[in-house]
C-alpha cells in the first residue's frame, strides 16, 4: 500500500497556541480511520494542515507528496484537487441546483468539455443515489441528502484521501448510518478516509483505526 500521509514530531497551533505537539503518524491507502475526542481536541485543527488551511510549526509533513513544511500557496490547489473534503454544514451553493454546484466545482478545478461534465456529475450523483435529484436546490432536499451531495462533489476529482469532518453530526440515527455505510464503501473501494466525529458506535459497526486526540496528543 502506498503512504500517502507522513508526520514526524509535528507541532500544531491555532494564534499562537499550542494545539497539538508530537504529532507521529502515517497513512495507508484505502484505511478508513476514524479522528475521536472532545470538542476542542485538535481533530479539526489537523485535518485544516492536511489540506494546507493551517500551517504547521515545526516538525516533518508530507501528504501525497507534497512537503507541508515547505508548499508554495501556489501548489495548494494541485493537492486539494486530490482531495475530497466533507463538511458538517454542507457548504452548498444555495441558489444553484445539485448539478450546478457539481459543475461549478469541475470548472473551477479545470474541466472544460461540457458533455463530459455533465456525464460525470450523474457518474457521481448515481454512486451516491442521487441521480433522480440533480435538478433539485439544496435547501428542497433532507440533511441526509444534502450530504451525499456533498460526498458526491468530495468524489468528483477521484481523490486519494477523503476528510470528513462531523459528517453525520446533524443527522439522524438511521440517516447517519447510510451515510456511513456509503463512506465505508468508499474506502473499502481503496480510498483512504479520515472521518472525526463524537459517534463511538461507528467505529463498532464499520471498524477501521482509532486515533484518540487527548491532551494535546495524538494517540494512534
Amino acid at each position: 500500500m502506498a503512504e500517502l500521509i507522513d508526520y514526524k514530531n509535528v507541532e500544531i497551533r491555532q494564534a499562537d497556541q499550542i494545539v497539538l505537539h508530537n504529532v507521529t503518524l502515517t497513512v495507508q491507502s484505502g484505511e478508513m480511520i476514524y479522528l475521536l475526542g472532545k470538542v476542542g481536541s485538535g481533530k479539526s485543527s489537523f485535518m485544516k494542515t492536511l489540506y494546507g488551511a493551517l500551517p504547521i510549526v515545526s516538525g516533518e509533513a508530507r501528504v501525497l507528496e507534497y512537503d507541508m513544511m515547505d508548499i508554495r500557496r501556489r501548489k495548494l490547489p494541485y493537492l486539494r484537487r486530490r482531495l475530497g473534503i466533507i463538511f458538517q454544514d454542507y457548504k452548498l451553493l444555495t441558489d444553484r441546483s445539485v448539478e450546478e454546484n457539481l459543475l461549478f466545482v469541475l470548472r473551477a478545478t479545470g474541466w472544460k468539455d461540457k458533455v463530459l461534465m455533465r456525464n460525470h456529475v450523474h457518474e457521481v450523483l448515481e454512486q451516491v443515489g442521487m441521480e433522480t435529484k440533480a435538478y433539485k436546490k439544496p435547501y428542497e432536499l433532507s440533511g441526509g441528502e444534502q450530504q451525499r451531495v456533498v460526498i458526491a462533489r468530495a468524489l468528483l476529482n477521484s481523490p486519494e484521501i477523503i476528510l470528513a469532518d462531523e459528517p453525520t453530526g446533524n443527522l439522524d440515527v438511521d440517516t447517519g448510518r447510510e451515510i456511513m455505510e456509503l463512506l465505508y464503501s468508499i474506502s473499502q473501494a481503496g480510498i483512504t478516509v479520515l472521518m472525526s466525529t463524537h459517534n463511538r458506535q461507528w467505529p463498532e459497526k464499520f471498524p477501521g483505526k482509532n486515533w484518540v486526540f487527548e491532551d494535546g496528543e495524538i494517540r494512534v
